[in-house]
C-alpha cells in the first residue's frame, strides 16, 4: 500500500503569499502528476492551520522582526511573518491543486505556544496529528514526501515519518518540492539521506 503526503502546498507558501518560498507554486503541477497518476492508494495533504496570534510570529514579539531569533516556550524560535492563518485565503490550498481526489487534509500549528513543522507532531514531539495512525491503520508499506517548504516542514515531516513508522520506506520527490534556501535545502536532504530516506524524481514517482 502506497501513499502520497503533499506538505503545505498553500497560498501562503506560494508568490504572493506571506511566507512565500521561491518559486512555491511551480510544484502544483507535478503535484497534480502525482495525485491523478494512479500509483498511489491513499493521498494526504497538510495544511499550516495558525490562530492570528500564533506565537512564532515575529508580529507576536514586540521588538521582533521576520527571520529573527525569538524564544518559544522557553527554547529558541525562528520568528516568521503572519502566514497561514484560519480562514483566510493566505492559508488555503493552492487554488490549482487536485484537492478533490486528496483523501485526506491535515490541519497542523493550531496551538499558539508551539510551532509545528512536521505533518506528524508539534516541534516539541509531545501532540502527534494521529497520522502515523491513520497511515498504520491502513497497511501503508511506502510513503512518498513532497511539498513546501523542503527545508523546513517537509525536512520534519520526512524525518518524523522514518522515526514514527520504521517499517514503512519513505522517499522525498525533489523536484516536486521547494525550499527557502539553497543552503537549507542542501543540508535536508543530506539528513535524509542519513537517515535513510530514499531521494527521487518526479519521473521515478510516475513510473512506480
Amino acid at each position: 500500500m502506497k501513499a502520497l503526503l503533499l506538505v503545505d502546498i498553500q497560498n501562503g507558501f506560494c508568490p504572493g503569499g506571506n511566507l512565500a518560498v521561491p518559486e512555491g507554486d511551480e510544484i502544483v503541477t507535478l503535484a497534480n502528476q502525482l495525485i491523478g497518476s494512479g500509483k498511489y492508494d491513499l493521498i494526504v495533504a497538510s495544511q499550516d492551520w495558525h490562530p492570528a496570534d500564533h506565537g512564532s510570529f515575529a508580529s507576536s514579539h514586540p521588538g521582533k522582526n521576520p527571520f529573527e531569533i525569538g524564544t518559544l516556550g522557553g527554547k529558541p524560535q525562528m520568528l516568521w511573518p503572519d502566514h497561514c492563518v484560519q480562514g483566510t485565503r493566505d492559508a488555503e490550498l493552492h487554488p490549482e491543486l487536485r484537492t478533490a481526489e486528496i483523501d485526506l487534509i491535515l490541519q497542523k500549528g493550531e496551538n499558539r505556544n508551539i510551532d509545528s513543522y512536521s505533518a506528524f507532531r508539534d516541534n516539541a514531539q509531545d501532540a502527534h496529528t494521529g497520522l502515523a495512525e491513520f497511515l498504520k491503520e491502513r497497511e501503508i508499506t511506502e510513503l512518498d514526501i513532497c511539498g513546501l517548504a523542503t527545508d523546513y516542514c517537509v525536512r520534519f515531516t520526512a524525518l518524523d515519518a522514518v522515526e514514527m513508522m520504521p517499517s514503512v520506506k519513505v522517499r522525498f520527490i525533489e523536484d516536486a518540492s521547494r525550499g527557502i534556501t539553497p543552503d537549507g535545502v542542501e543540508a535536508a536532504i543530506a539528513e535524509m539521506r542519513v537517515e535513510g530516506i530514499e531521494i527521487i524524481t518526479s519521473t521515478e514517482a510516475l513510473a512506480g
